[in-house]
């Protein structure tokens, strides 16, 4: 039996709620065997950042290649990178070693507001790491840097994708959970635009949603699905675990990696005791030409 295997190259959340804790958990959660190489420490909780260590680019590397020439990947997934020599070493190993499918997530800020990529390697994603990219998963934020525009609705979101794509990557998702009203996402390949919606949910447990759904369209795509059908499936799974989020700490706990798991044993982390439903998750897709 081929068993699926995904390698996040990202940096760590000592919080265990984004990061590459975030995305070993998806991956496993989803089916897929997870690797990871660490690109930078971090002492975070629920609260915010309160210190960063960044790895050195060349050990970075040779976590890359320890994993990919003995095990192999059927998919790679980038998260934090930190700084442009990481960056330009992770692009670099991923074209000699044929990775032939990447999820670029382009972490920038985390949810506390803490910088989570030096602002001089932004111009190495756009032009040494995108090109490389399957699917770049931004949010409003992380598209606005990358288009050079601002983005506040759906129109907007779509000229930034137009704008994205043109450094090279095979599809854009833009993330517009902070858009007001109806949560909405972007998937544009060039000849097809998707909007994916899905309910908005009355919680502040959202630590790590981009991390969990990047990670979750890289296990798909593993998996052997074609990228439209594994964003959609990424967007049903990320919508459970954010309507099952975690009340942890005394900040913004995180999503729930396992929450269909739970939903399945009828355990209810909220009110901790069984319940009788068994509910799963669902996003509405609309396809527009």
């Amino acid at each position: 039996m081929k068993i699926p295997k995904a390698l996040t190259i990202a940096g760590s959340d000592s919080g265990g709620g984004a990061g590459i804790q975030a995305d070993l958990k998806t991956f496993a959660a989803l089916g897929v065997y997870g690797m990871s190489a660490v690109t930078a420490l971090t002492a975070q909780n629920t609260r915010g950042v309160e210190g960063i260590l960044e790895v050195d680019a060349e050990f970075v590397s040779r976590q890359v290649h320890a994993v990919i020439t003995d095990i192999g990947v059927d998919a790679v997934k980038t998260g934090m990178l930190a700084n442009a020599a990481i960056i330009s070493r992770v692009a670099e190993d991923l074209k000699a070693l044929k990775v032939k499918c990447l999820v670029v997530d382009p972490v920038m800020v985390a949810k506390s507001g803490d910088r989570l990529l030096r602002p001089e390697a932004v111009e190495s994603l756009i032009h040494q790491l995108l090109p490389l990219a399957t699917v770049v998963t931004p949010n409003l934020q992380e598209a606005e840097c990358l288009a050079s525009m601002p983005v506040r609705g759906p129109e907007d979101m779509k000229e930034a994708a137009k704008r994205i794509l043109d450094f090279g990557p095979r599809t854009v998702v833009i993330k517009g959970g902070h858009l007001e009203g109806t949560p909405l996402d972007l998937f544009f390949d060039g000849l097809e635009v998707r909007r994916f919606t899905n309910p908005r949910y009355d919680t502040v447990h959202t630590h790590g949603t981009g991390c969990t759904y990047a990670s979750a369209i890289t296990a798909y795509l593993a998996r052997g699905m074609g990228v439209a059908d594994a964003v959609g499936r990424a967007k049903e799974y990320i919508t459970g675990a954010i309507r099952e989020g975690l009340p942890l700490g005394s900040g913004q706990g995180p999503v729930h990696h396992f929450h269909r798991f739970y939903s399945l044993v009828g355990w209810n982390w909220g009110t901790s005791r069984l319940k009788t439903e068994k509910t799963w998750p669902g996003g509405r897709e609309e396809n527009h030409g």
